[in-house]
């Protein structure tokens, strides 16, 4: 007897989409969760953040931001190595610029829906330790963490909508519609 996959999948109908589209997430993965390699870690982004404030200062979209994240990733691996070795070990680092799953993570009085966002992803040696994650673009690493502050007219600004603004803002559980994923994936293809 043949067994019959259905292909059903949960997708955000308040305008969730639109946020994934313009967001720049950071993902450092620690090369252990040992207290040595968890305070590595965060040096290392430390690092990495200070580096992309200057490289994207300029940057008004995730396209601008993601381009100048394409040019420069063998200089964010390095600024991210240079740290490793400074701090006296020899672990490699990987950086990739990626699509990752995010679970729904909240930042200060931000809330991101789950789903997959484009990422900036920096491993540290074996990359089997806890991870830490943010929103780089618009650049809220630091700010959401110390300052608890909106920032409307960042978001505002690289496209997305004040309903949509809402969405991170008044909820950290967003309304999803169920939709048949393998009839959506054949209406692309008919357009």
């Amino acid at each position: 007897m043949q067994q019959c996959h259905r292909i059903v999948g949960l997708l955000p109908v308040h305008g969730e989409a639109q946020i994934y589209d313009n967001v720049l997430r950071l993902h450092v993965l620690a090369n252990s969760d040992s207290e040595q390699d968890q305070a590595l870690k965060l040096c290392v982004r430390d690092k990495i953040i200070s580096l992309m404030n200057e490289l994207c200062a300029d940057c008004s979209t995730l396209e601008m931001a993601s381009a100048r994240v394409e040019d420069n990733i063998d200089l964010l691996r390095q600024c991210a190595q240079d740290e490793v070795v400074a701090r006296g070990y020899e672990y490699g680092v990987e950086v990739a610029l990626c699509e990752e799953e995010y679970p729904t993570k909240t930042y200060a009085s931000l809330c991101f829906p789950s789903g997959k966002y484009l990422s900036l992803q920096v491993r540290i040696g074996e990359a089997q330790g806890q991870n830490w994650w943010c929103v780089l673009f618009p650049p809220l690493c630091l700010e959401a963490a110390s300052k608890q502050q909106k920032d409307e007219d960042a978001f505002i600004s690289v496209g997305l909508t004040k309903d949509q603004y809402s969405i991170i803002t008044e909820t950290d559980s967003p309304t999803y519609e169920a939709r048949f994923k393998l009839l959506e994936l054949i209406g692309k293809k008919i357009k």
